[in-house]
């Protein structure tokens, strides 16, 4: 056993997350932890590295295992380099070499039983950076960097200059370089372009050790998990097989335990009657006594809770004019004597819906940008059309302290709370969540109350910028039909084929405008 957790419970405030659960994690089990927005997934992970203090229950891992947690909110400062990130992988074993020089100047010096005790110790460090690749780091550093299309970015790239995508596949690196015991991955794909899913996928599909995934690419889970672990109103069960198999068995167990439900309240009824019509006879008494007990005694099935479904419609605005912009010439970037792209000329018009792709570093959001004019042109212009009422979808908002109520009444003035509630729960958030600052929830939860203002303004042109990251199964699925049935033009940066493939009836490749294909 390489980890094993006992009665788990923990919560924030008055909100409950767990509640006395267990999980167990076997050598070379490669386990997909799922659930709703905010059902606790990432707070899970926290607490299994120690980031975080359950409020009761216990998590022991294996003596000597190396555990690696790719971490979305891993800090990287504005000097470090993609080698010297990638590289700090390897940091104990620098140290190792460092500690193995210090015994070589000691050498000459020793007395004999020292010196064999030098060579045993210099002997140990010498197997342990043969066995973890020491000597070929650089082309080990190469080899990943290549793997994940940073290679071609130079070594010596500042890391802040960088895009999400690229961050994370940075973050990647590191961790598969450090080859730890077990991996622990949250929500890895939210930033890879999909020739990078693909390369993470056969990775994690050979990985011999074991790891604990959270992902809502149900494709991606599919192809590398073979356990599931369903996080649902405070419980985690296991259910052995990819997604595709425990919700097979997932809704099979729903239906059986509906069906018993209706039988024993159906019985319940019955009892009750009897014992209500028999009670005062005294010819009939001892039998209504004795159904009575029955009742008492009766383990009542209790059905779940239903998970309020998000409901998303669009309000359409006023027509717009035929063209709603046309780019002419357009070079895109934040420096001139670097820029993202040759000369751009693409035009789009009124009910369009075209996906916008391409490999991570491209420049899909600042295309987006360029053209909301949040970000100047480096060269050409942006000419947009007439009577155009534009939503944009961020990819990243740090969110401030305001509650979720707060966040919307201060797009919408005019609202009443009760309508402000009754949005934010169309979205797919509970009472508690309401109530809650947007900063404490989860990155799913977050995009709901962003996708909110969105839902409550009129448009007639939508522009995304990877609105699925973070969304669980249901607001996924939702959010492409509220997408399919808008009247509006949409301009979607997404990198889930599954997602907008049906719903645009045009992909950009921004590749095709990239310096790097000049």
């Amino acid at each position: 056993m390489i980890l094993n957790v006992t009665n788990l419970s923990h919560g924030f405030g008055d909100r409950a997350i767990f509640n006395h659960v267990s999980f167990r994690l076997l050598k070379g089990e490669h386990i997909g932890l799922v659930g709703a927005n905010g059902e606790g997934k990432s707070t899970f992970m926290n607490i299994v590295t120690g980031n975080l203090m359950p409020d009761e229950g216990t998590v022991e891992w294996n003596k000597n295992v190396r555990v690696g947690y790719l971490d979305q909110h891993a800090v990287l400062e504005q000097g470090m380099t993609i080698g010297s990130v990638l590289k700090s992988a390897f940091a104990s074993l620098f140290d190792m070499e460092q500690r193995m020089n210090e015994i070589c100047d000691k050498l000459g010096e020793a007395g004999e039983s020292e010196m064999t005790e030098m060579m045993e110790e210099l002997g140990t460090i010498q197997d342990i950076l043969t066995n973890h690749d020491f000597y070929i780091i650089d082309a080990k550093v190469e080899e990943v960097a290549r793997a994940l299309g940073l290679l071609e970015l130079s070594l010596d790239h500042d890391v802040m200059d960088l895009s999400g995508g690229q961050r994370t596949k940075v973050l990647l690196g590191k961790l598969l370089l450090e080859k730890p015991d077990i991996l622990l991955l949250d929500e890895p794909t939210n930033y890879l372009d999909a020739s990078h899913i693909e390369w993470l996928k056969r990775y994690l599909q050979e990985y011999e050790n074991a790891f604990i995934l959270i992902s809502h690419d149900i494709p991606f889970l599919n192809s590398v998990v073979n356990i599931i672990y369903h996080m649902d109103n405070q419980e985690l069960n296991r259910y052995v097989g990819d997604y595709d198999k425990f919700l097979e068995v997932y809704e099979m167990k729903k239906a059986q335990l509906e069906a018993a439900y209706k039988r024993q309240q159906q019985e319940i009824d019955d009892l009750k009657d009897f014992v209500a019509r028999n009670k005062a006879r005294v010819s009939t008494r001892n039998m209504a006594m004795s159904r009575q007990k029955k009742l008492d005694k009766m383990d009542v099935i209790e059905l779940k809770r239903e998970k309020p479904k998000p409901e998303f419609h669009f309000i359409n605005a006023r027509a717009a004019g035929k063209v709603l912009f046309e780019t002419t010439d357009l070079v895109i970037g934040y420096d001139r004597n670097v820029p993202l792209s040759k000369p751009i000329n693409l035009r789009m018009e009124r009910g369009e819906k075209i996906a916008l792709v391409g490999t991570n570093g491209i420049g899909k959001t600042t295309f987006l940008k360029s053209v909301l004019g949040l970000i100047p042109a480096l060269e050409g212009k942006v000419n947009l059309g007439d009577y155009l009422s534009i939503g944009y979808f961020e990819q990243e908002i740090q969110p401030g302290n305001n509650t979720c109520i707060e966040e919307i009444w201060e797009e919408f003035p005019s609202m009443s709370q009760y309508e402000v509630r009754s949005a934010l729960a169309k979205c797919g958030l509970t009472t508690k969540h309401i109530e809650s600052m947007v900063r404490v929830l989860s990155g799913g939860e977050q995009a709901k109350v962003r996708l909110c203002k969105l839902l409550n303004r009129e448009t007639n042109i939508l522009l995304l910028d990877e609105p699925t990251n973070h969304l669980d199964v249901d607001a996924k699925e939702e959010l492409k039909r509220a997408l399919q049935e808008y009247k509006g033009a949409v301009l979607l940066v997404c990198h889930e084929p599954e997602f907008y493939e049906g719903l645009a009836d045009k992909v950009w490749n921004l590749e095709e405008f990239s310096r790097l294909t000049l």
